[in-house]
């Protein structure tokens, strides 16, 4: 079983309860489910799940490079040269990210609204990227746009793989097949 669920902001990466915070047994009511990977909880968007180990582990381990996409709003008007820098890999404190796809997009399309709304500062403007990385490191697409100038707001995944977040509702989950990992 693999399912597609859209996480939003503030829930945890995980099952067992955690006091005052929502978890993915919130949402997700399937036994032995487990998520293939990670998504911080200040991040939102697609997180894939299943009960197969294997699957698991082929979705989650960066040896099988699969790309995962990211839409991350940033304060400020990223550069050329910022971008490219993500494009090439920059070099953090623990360690250098490989190449990267990195494009400024217009803000992403029926994205639904964050809670709570991001901070909001009339003389400072935000913008998007898209970034696609086949690595995941803790915390690695906010380091990079951190460390080119450009300090993440929002982060949405909005794909892994084929598997896209879409039209799938905030909060919500489907089940998708599993042949194209």
């Amino acid at each position: 079983m693999l399912i597609a669920f859209n996480k939003p902001f503030g829930v945890m990466c995980k099952f067992s309860p955690e006091p005052g915070k929502p978890t993915l047994a919130d949402f997700i009511k399937i036994p032995n489910v487990y998520p293939a990977g990670r998504l911080d909880t200040d991040s939102e968007g697609l997180l894939l799940l299943t009960d197969d180990g294997v699957l698991q582990a082929r979705i989650a381990e960066p040896s099988h490079k699969l790309p995962k996409t990211y839409w991350a709003q940033v304060e400020g008007l990223p550069t050329e040269e910022a971008l490219t820098a993500l494009r090439n890999g920059v070099t953090l404190n623990d360690f250098t990210t490989k190449p990267a796809g990195a494009r400024l997009i217009d803000a992403p399309a029926n994205l639904w609204p964050r809670d709570p709304p991001i901070r909001y500062r009339a003389k400072i403007p935000t913008a998007w990227i898209e970034l696609t990385l086949r690595e995941g490191k803790n915390r690695q697409v906010r380091r990079m746009t951190a460390h080119v100038g450009f300090p993440t707001l929002r982060l949405v995944r909005a794909s892994i793989g084929p598997v896209s977040v879409g039209s799938l509702p905030l909060g919500t989950w489907r089940e998708i097949d599993a042949n194209w990992a």
